[in-house]
């Protein structure tokens, strides 16, 4: 079987209710699991069934966190409240349990700060787990490693027999992949993002950020020389551009994986590690 094959029918199934606001009503006492996930450019909101098969998908745009660090704590409870009533609206029932992540080596109150974007939105917070375990949920994974790709940070997590053993996060992200985008082109950062976003296959674009992908790849390489582990996963919203995984493939000198829609990867994975949601 496809090592990617359970992930990626799993993604599949979630990228089909992405923001398409499906009504699909169901019990009251039907226990869900939802996960939230708070990322540089964007907010997603995950609901699963006990089951893990997908129920509701939607994100939004959001300048709410800055190298893994909420820093407009306003504007994220405005989206997850948004994000909520979505939800709620196409089930059919209140949301009254959520849980969120964080990115790996988070220090301080970013935690505790999370926590209280997702209870000041309404529901209490039932698990904060960190992102790269999520993703690891999601791809079934008891050894090797992680690359995740975020707006502002390269994450590389190492597993072994399930448990984290090595973490690094280094800020290079998408986020200088959209700078050199608008120095290249002599565009604002708004629209070389805009242009990034709809052009995940353009040939032209990526060879202007290629040097950024390059210099991700070298920061996993030089971590793994620290952490030797296989197979390695590529996943992230940044990630998700079809030469992204050759490039890391042809530098690396090794086999990587990258499941379909990455970006949406680690909130799934966080709704999976949830617990029930409408309590």
């Amino acid at each position: 079987m496809d090592i990617l094959q359970t992930a990626n029918e799993r993604m599949e199934q979630l990228a089909a209710l992405m923001n398409k606001d499906i009504k699909q009503p169901i019990a009251a006492e039907e226990k869900v699991k939802v996960g939230v996930d708070l990322g540089t450019s964007s907010i997603v909101f995950v609901v699963l069934d006990e089951n893990n098969v997908p129920l509701f998908g939607a994100f939004e745009f959001a300048d709410a966190v800055r190298d893994g660090l909420v820093v407009n704590y306003r504007e994220s409870v405005e989206v997850v409240k948004r994000l909520k009533t979505r939800a709620e609206n196409c089930l059919g029932i209140t949301l009254t349990h959520a849980s969120g992540a964080i990115p790996p080596g988070t220090i301080g109150n970013n935690k505790k700060v999370v926590a209280n974007v997702i209870e000041s939105a309404g529901m209490e917070v039932l698990y904060t787990i960190d992102e790269p375990t999520a993703a690891a949920v999601v791809l079934d994974l008891k050894d090797g490693a992680v690359v995740d790709v975020g707006g502002g940070t390269t994450g590389i997590s190492v597993f072994k027999n399930g448990e984290v053993i090595y973490t690094a996060d280094e800020p290079t992200g998408g986020t200088h992949m959209t700078l050199v985008l608008a120095g290249y082109y002599g565009v604002s950062v708004e629209e070389a993002e805009q242009n990034k976003r709809e052009q995940k296959d353009s040939s032209e674009h990526f060879s202007v950020m290629r040097p950024v992908v390059e210099k991700m790849a070298e920061i996993t390489r030089v971590h793994l020389e620290k952490s030797p582990s296989e197979p390695l996963y590529i996943v992230g919203g940044a990630s998700a551009y079809s030469q992204f995984k050759n490039t890391f493939e042809s530098y690396l000198k090794m086999p990587v994986f990258q499941p379909n829609y990455p970006q949406y990867v680690t909130p799934l994975g966080i709704a999976m590690s949830s617990g029930s949601g409408n309590l």
